[in-house]
């Protein structure tokens, strides 16, 4: 299935009848998509989406980097709790957020390392940067 990450129905359909996901996005907040494909994402280094730091930090940005995860993980534990109660009502089995992406296959991201930070990322995320450029005139 070619989905999206945001609304993880077509990977619970996909978990259902057992067939591979595709995921294709530009980034999930709360960095659940390097957590569900078990990438390292340390806030000390990373810098947060929209916290407006560069990936040179000094002590502050590195604490305030750290301040905006933790901020992070209780607001999206709001956005993504229906989808996590649908999940386990649907698969009959304790579902959270990041153990339902955990099953995708491969990551379209649209990220590009000329527009954003440099990260670590695991061998089944692969960069399509480009897609959104339109030719210059």
């Amino acid at each position: 299935i070619f989905t999206d990450p945001m609304t993880p129905c077509g990977q619970i359909l996909a978990l259902h009848f057992s067939i591979p996901t595709v995921f294709f996005l530009r980034g999930v907040p709360c960095a659940v998509d390097i957590h569900a494909a078990q990438g390292p994402d340390p806030p000390s280094y990373v810098p947060r989406m929209f916290s407006l730091n560069t990936d040179h930090m000094t002590f502050s940005q590195r604490v305030k980097n750290f301040l905006i995860s933790i901020s992070e993980t209780f607001l999206c534990s709001m956005v993504f709790s229906p989808f996590e109660s649908l999940a386990s009502d649907f698969l009959q089995k304790p579902m959270t957020i990041t153990q339902l992406l955990s099953h995708g296959s491969v990551w379209l991201k649209r990220l590009d390392f000329v527009f954003d930070y440099p990260m670590p990322v695991m061998p089944n995320m692969i960069f399509i940067g480009g897609i959104n450029c339109g030719q210059k005139k």
